[in-house]
């Protein structure tokens, strides 16, 4: 079954559902930063991300360098954001805190 791309109006929400995520400058993804205290506090939110990642098939791309961890989504089966992105970026979002 194919994935799809996220409609118009699906995009147009994207600020108010997923606040804190920006659409990438270039190509059809989202991207958000986090910092943290120090290197462990990322680290163990990585690892967190990496579980949910893995129960929903679907991995992110990232960056860690010392306390910061930037990803960016998009789905490459689908060529683009599609709703695989928004639940996975809502599970990050919820254990980023």
């Amino acid at each position: 079954m194919a994935i799809a791309k996220l409609t118009d109006a699906e995009r147009a929400s994207l600020g108010k559902l997923l606040p804190g995520w920006a659409l990438v400058a270039g190509r059809d993804a989202i991207q958000r930063s986090f910092k943290f205290g120090d290197f462990n506090a990322a680290f163990g939110f990585m690892s967190r991300v990496a579980l949910l990642a893995e129960r929903q098939d679907h991995h992110p791309e990232w960056f860690n360098v010392w306390n910061r961890v930037d990803i960016t989504l998009s789905t490459h089966d689908a060529g683009g954001l599609s709703s695989r992105d928004i639940a996975l970026a809502e599970a990050i979002d919820a254990v980023a805190i």
